[in-house]
């Protein structure tokens, strides 16, 4: 095992987890997958299974159970063994022929007595003992059939998805989102008129709902496991509301208190709310290769940070029709490729044409090794080069095998150069170098009317245009940089206009993608028509503080879409 980090905090979890799968059908939620994805690689998982099949499956209430000649299974789960997610064991257990069954949890004990309401002082006295683990393992007998069959409950902290050695990032609390102002009156609904809060500032634990504050107290189970590993007793600063609440949470956890007592070594963690660097998220200011994969190419599914990578090219079929969907691609995490690793680590801290110099280098060492026939070409470099070098790999199967994480990296390379978002990338640079001149000279009605020209419905725009989903970009990226300023006359009347004509823009459009219809809140599957003002309902949203009636939008500013973050953000 490596010296105390990140990745070895992973791969020690994932040890644990591993020894209890031989011979097993494993279920795995998608943040646990997402951490085996990057920490250890699913190969990792199907050796220690063993056997001619394949024994993964996804954890989720329409999973297939286990077959007569699968008695044992081993579920791995980043959650907290409550609600759903007992409900859902308990069906797959019930339809299946188990005899032996082992659930994994990322949640410590002690956030399980929390959860059911055990009271602190009560929870002291059961220290080293797991009261709600051991009920959990009868339940598992008694829908197994047989109190005689063998269950076990243990938690294991596989917190965290090891991006590089000094960046993770945290799958399981994608969703966790810094409060906004107008979360206070939510908060203040259920307290009485002499607790109301007046402000973010007045939040703490104790105000917060207690869906949000058991999340918090397991990402602070996770963290507090971290601290353990690495052997330090931390002090934690904050920058935000929330980031303020945590940082107190993860202080006053009765387990770290302990830990502390008796750690070595010194660490300073530092909490930010990720809403208070918006300008960060939006710009495309970023000169970085990685950045402009993560934002261009497709999503891999279940994942929350890495892309599709489209193999085609090191294949004999001819993908004519772009619109078909990728069958097997390929991904950014190569956990067990030295060399990709080297790769993938050099293009995260270098800058664009550096990175893409690198591509080449390693695709050049590689195919040299192998003795393919390559033809040397200085200056700079495109992608048609690029290509070239991974396409002699394509015939030559040990090569190609010895080299697929490189090949992949190489191939998101080409892809991301090639891709069409990438050319707008600098139309979004100088229009936001354009947009800080005029913040800096003029008011900010006036940037707003320099924005309306380029609020375009679909019938109007043509590849060079901006989206609803880039304007909404450029929109937050004007919000942000802007700060304080004042409200008159003219910014109501610029802010009515930008309203009704990204209105226009989202009831014109033939389909809604997927992000727009969270933010509007609009799962209509084909166009969108205008709507009937006497229609309209006036029924408010709760999250998002941009929200539509139907197909009436309403747009408040500034705005901040709970739950999203553009795909091309990092988090720590």
């Amino acid at each position: 095992m490596s010296a105390p980090g990140v990745l070895s905090f992973t791969q020690q979890g994932w040890e644990q987890v591993l020894a209890k799968v031989k011979r097993a059908l494993v279920y795995l939620d998608a943040a646990c997958a997402e951490s085996l994805h990057w920490g250890c690689g699913s190969t990792r998982l199907l050796e220690a299974v063993g056997g001619p099949e394949c024994h993964l499956r996804e954890f989720e209430p329409a999973a297939v159970g286990g077959g007569a000649k699968q008695p044992k299974a081993v579920f791995v789960l980043s959650c907290l063994l409550k609600g759903r997610t007992v409900e859902t064991l308990r069906d797959i257990i019930c339809r299946s022929h188990f005899q032996y069954c082992v659930v994994v949890t990322a949640v410590n004990h002690a956030v399980h007595l929390t959860a059911n309401h055990v009271p602190a002082a009560a929870a002291a006295e059961l220290e080293g003992q797991q009261p709600v683990f051991e009920q959990l393992e009868e339940k598992l007998c008694e829908w197994m059939g047989n109190m005689n069959y063998t269950a076990e409950v243990l938690h294991v902290p596989l917190l965290l998805a090891p991006v590089a050695p000094h960046l993770a990032l945290t799958p399981a609390f994608a969703s966790l989102f810094p409060l906004l102002p107008q979360d206070v009156h939510l908060l203040n609904s259920a307290r009485p008129d002499k607790r109301r809060l007046g402000s973010l500032s007045e939040v703490d634990a104790t105000a917060l709902t207690p869906e949000l504050f058991l999340q918090i107290r397991c990402l602070v189970s996770g963290l507090s496991s971290l601290c353990e590993h690495l052997g330090v007793r931390e002090e934690c600063f904050a920058v935000g509301s929330l980031s303020r609440i945590i940082a107190a949470d993860l202080a006053n956890y009765a387990p770290a208190k302990n830990r502390r007592k008796t750690a070595t070594g010194r660490a300073s963690v530092v909490f930010v709310d990720r809403t208070l660097d918006l300008t960060g998220a939006t710009g495309h200011h970023g000169d970085n290769l990685v950045e402009k994969i993560i934002s261009v190419l497709p999503q891999l599914p279940g994942h929350t940070n890495d892309v599709m990578v489209n193999m085609v090219e090191l294949t004999a079929l001819q993908n004519e029709d772009k619109s078909q969907s990728m069958v097997a691609p390929g991904c950014l995490a190569q956990p067990k490729d030295a060399a990709a690793k080297a790769l993938w680590e050099a293009l995260l801290s270098t800058k664009h044409k550096e990175a893409v110099m690198e591509v080449r280098r390693h695709l050049v060492e590689a195919a040299s090794r192998e003795n393919l026939p390559i033809k040397m070409s200085m200056g700079r470099v495109t992608p048609g080069q690029l290509l070239s070098y991974i396409h002699l790999f394509k015939n030559n199967l040990k090569a190609l095998v010895s080299h697929c994480g490189l090949l992949q990296l190489g191939l998101a390379t080409v892809q991301t150069l090639k891709h069409p978002q990438t050319a707008k990338w600098d139309n979004f640079l100088a229009f936001e170098r354009l947009l800080l001149q005029s913040i800096g000279e003029s008011t900010m009605s006036v940037v707003l009317n320099q924005l309306l020209p380029m609020m375009k419905p679909l019938n109007q725009r043509t590849n060079n245009d901006y989206s609803p989903e880039e304007l909404l970009i450029l929109l937050i990226y004007i919000y942000s940089v802007g700060g304080e300023f004042t409200v008159d006359k003219d910014l109501g009347e610029a802010e009515e206009k930008v309203k009704k004509a990204l209105a226009q823009v989202f009831c014109e459009e033939s389909e809604l993608s997927p992000l727009l219809q969270k933010i509007t809140g609009a799962e209509i599957p084909t166009g969108l028509a205008s709507p009937r003002p006497e229609r309209a309902r006036t029924r408010p949203q709760r999250s998002p503080s941009l929200t539509t009636y139907r197909v009436y939008v309403v747009i408040q500013f500034p705005f901040v879409a709970k739950g999203w973050t553009p795909k091309y953000c990092f988090f720590l």
